[in-house]
């Protein structure tokens, strides 16, 4: 927690406590960007008089209930530590509504505890809090001794049956801080693993803020998303949150090229992606990469992306994101066969500068999951040095030396002949950089007006 927001917070004499996340971040030594406080004996119309002064304040709900406030501050320094606005609440507890294990509802009131606060939280290491004013941590859970000995412990034994993101949560904790699951955390992950299908697909996939950050993309993003995907396998939580992956479990690939089962392939793909710090694209594409094969007699790219389509637009990721990586499955499978300096430039010009980059590391990390030779590793070395060599030279109809209005004054009607005359010119430019003049272009626009 930055010391700003900290000495904010303590100067609104609320007497808060920072819980969750960011407590559990700061006992390992990493920075956090979670700005959540408890304040027990403050109702909320106590809350909202004493934060209104210093910014917009927003109502916090949870299942359609007021359970706390959002200020976004007026002051540009704490806006810029807090981009999504530090939220305050009263403690809140779960309380039974009825037999079943769903009927509860989860209630704010100042009047309750902090112990029992920390007691309707998903995991021991989340439930702790440290308390502003003399820096005591309230851990009634033994969660920094878990924390210690890298241990995921559920708070409750019906932790996953309440909310069965929080078994997602908890392979993600497994991907970023190498915890394990205790046997009795095991075993619940086991029998709730195919609640995970009812979890709204932004919780999981595309995020609640359509910025494609929900819990599985944080898990890929994690050092060890190998470790977790093993586990969601053999808990039923992989093929419960995606059941495109339930013919690749188990697939013999029947090569001493591929010498892994198709998933642990996979898995060792995402994780090589991972070790060379790639973006969140190259490693969605790795997790769907080779899912198409068991079904695919030969077409396993086009087949791999139709799935990683589905997937991704039932886990409601942003259209922008799907649709990169449904391209970067589809074109994943090219050769490294003939790798020059027009290769790349024709690699460029098909895919862009991002995606090419993109399909270079995904082919990097596929390799590594395979059993090659060094002078393949090198061909994609060298492939990815040629297209920052070649990156300068024309390859985008941007790039031309003529544009359409240079092909209308040439005597070209406006129509679709003016598009596929200058993607003509761009083909050629690709293959002899030399030729981008505009006098050159526009004799060879000439030719095809004629």
């Amino acid at each position: 927690m930055h010391p700003a927001i900290e000495d904010f917070v303590r100067g609104l004499h609320l007497d808060a406590y920072l819980v969750g996340g960011a407590v559990r971040d700061e006992l390992l030594g990493r920075d956090s960007k979670d700005a959540d406080f408890v304040v027990p004996g403050v109702d909320y119309e106590a809350l909202h008089n004493a934060l209104e002064p210093y910014g917009k304040v927003e109502e916090l709900e949870v299942a359609g209930r007021r359970v706390g406030a959002r200020l976004h501050p007026r002051d540009p320094e704490l806006r810029r530590l807090a981009p999504a606005g530090i939220e305050f609440a009263p403690p809140r507890a779960e309380r039974s509504t009825g037999p079943g294990r769903h009927d509860f509802e989860i209630v704010a009131d100042p009047a309750l505890s902090l112990e029992t606060d920390m007691a309707r939280r998903d995991f021991t290491v989340n439930a702790m809090a440290r308390r502003l004013e003399t820096g005591e941590i309230v851990d009634p859970f033994g969660g920094a001794e878990d924390l210690r000995n890298g241990v995921l412990r559920t708070v409750r034994p019906r932790s996953f049956a309440e909310d069965p993101l929080r078994i997602v949560r908890g392979l993600r904790l497994v991907s970023q801080l190498g915890l394990e699951p205790d046997a009795d955390t095991l075993q619940q992950m086991r029998a709730e693993a195919s609640s995970v299908a009812l979890v709204s697909g932004e919780r999981v996939g595309g995020g609640l803020h359509s910025d494609g950050m929900g819990e599985l993309s944080k898990l890929l993003l994690g050092r060890e998303p190998a470790r977790a995907l093993r586990l969601a396998r053999d808990t039923g939580v992989l093929t419960a949150l995606l059941p495109e992956f339930e013919q690749s479990i188990g697939f013999e690939q029947d090569s001493e090229r591929q010498h892994l089962p198709l998933d642990e392939h996979i898995f060792a793909v995402v994780q090589a992606a991972a070790d060379a710090d790639a973006p969140l694209a190259v490693r969605l594409g790795a997790l769907f990469h080779d899912l198409g094969k068991p079904s695919s007699n030969g077409r396993h790219a086009e087949v791999g992306a139709k799935l990683a389509g589905a997937a991704m637009r039932r886990l409601r990721y942003p259209t922008r994101l799907r649709t990169h990586v449904t391209r970067l499955v589809r074109a994943h499978a090219f050769s490294l066969e003939d790798v020059d300096e027009l290769f790349a430039r024709r690699f460029l010009r098909e895919h862009g500068d991002v995606l090419a980059f993109e399909l270079v590391a995904h082919k990097e990390a596929d390799l590594r999951g395979k059993m090659v030779s060094q002078d393949e590793l090198a061909a994609v070395a060298r492939l990815r040095a040629l297209l920052e060599q070649e990156q300068g030279q024309p390859h985008r109809l941007t790039d031309l030396a003529v544009d359409g209005s240079d092909l209308i004054e040439l005597g070209f009607a406006e129509g679709p002949a003016i598009g596929r005359t200058l993607e003509s010119l761009l083909d050629a430019v690709v293959d002899d950089p030399a030729l981008n003049t505009r006098d050159q272009l526009l004799e060879r626009a000439r030719l095809e007006l004629a």
